[in-house]
């Protein structure tokens, strides 16, 4: 019976890839359930004024639909592999990337718990952070298992393809549901336009306050604000191109309104995808449609130039 002649490149750049894979699936459907119990358990002590949970949601979303199925045909041709070439199943790079896999897992698992009881100690377990480190646990827990199991078999068992539908299942699931969160493209692409619009009005605003204490008097038109030395024009609106309305409502009192257009209802910090516990007469939050925003500059904050010692 002719031997069959191993290709030890090929087996180890698809081991070293069928365990990459894993790690960043595992990692990123982490960070997309975290984010999860971010978005339905809010935490009281954070900032809401910045959303930080829409990113790394588009983040881990972008490497579970590219990397997964990666993972998921890297196993698959493997095991085709292990079904003709039995050698490469019992191979030294395979069982050293098992354990180091095993290895990892259970360090894991060990500080998620080590976690847990010194948060608990502390009096500072929450919902929140219960939730987050039994999603830990869980997730290595199932690796661990699978992976124990797979390295004490001397052949392939039907529980891959298993294991495959089931954690491809889980992870369509979660996929979807973070568009219900942070909305479809489409979506997001309106929520830049408004963040947008935010900042040049808060530019606009400032070179409000400015030219007041450098003349005591509210600009006529906002035509007065572009300086050529300082470089600063006025800027319009990216999505529609239009100017922004300034209107001043009473000179003397230094009352004014700038007004814009919005797409979609925010707080005007951050990706307005969902309800804000921000209160609702917030510096710059908004609904959609035409929104102003009504401004008095206050004498005592901003003094004229020539007035300040």
């Amino acid at each position: 019976m002719e031997e069959i002649k191993r290709n030890i490149p090929r087996d180890l750049f698809l081991h070293l890839l069928a365990i990459v894979t894993l790690y960043w699936s595992a990692v990123s459907f982490i960070t997309l359930l975290w984010q999860f119990i971010n978005y339905f358990f809010p935490d009281a002590l954070n900032n809401y004024y910045y959303d930080g949970f829409s990113e790394p949601i588009r983040f881990a979303v972008s490497s579970l639909i590219i990397v997964f199925p990666v993972f998921i045909l890297v196993s698959w041709y493997l095991n085709r592999i292990y079904r003709k070439e039995a050698v490469v199943r019992e191979s030294k790079i395979r069982k050293w990337l098992l354990y180091l896999t095993l290895f990892i897992a259970s360090l894991v698992i060990i500080g998620d718990l080590v976690s847990v009881i010194n948060m608990f100690l502390g009096g500072e377990i929450t919902i929140r952070f219960f939730l987050k480190a039994l999603l830990v646990l869980l997730v290595a827990v199932i690796v661990f298992w699978y992976y124990l199991d797979d390295v004490r078999r001397e052949t392939p068992t039907n529980l891959a393809k298993y294991f495959a539908l089931i954690s491809a299942a889980i992870i369509l699931v979660s996929v979807v549901g973070a568009f219900f969160i942070v909305g479809s493209p489409a979506t997001a692409r309106l929520v830049q336009f408004d963040q947008q619009k935010i900042l040049d009005l808060q530019n606009i605003q400032s070179q409000i306050v400015n030219y007041w204490q450098r003349k005591e008097i509210l600009p006529n038109s906002l035509f007065y604000l572009n300086d050529p030395i300082s470089e600063f024009l006025i800027p319009v609106d990216p999505q529609t191109k239009a100017n922004y309305e300034y209107i001043v409502k009473d000179s003397a009192n230094l009352s004014f309104e700038l007004c814009a257009t919005f797409n979609i209802q925010g707080t005007g910090y951050a990706d307005v995808s969902r309800p804000s516990p921000i209160p609702a007469n917030d510096n710059w939050s908004h609904s959609d449609g035409r929104v102003c925003f009504e401004r008095t500059i206050d004498k005592q904050l901003y003094p004229p130039l020539n007035k300040i010692k």
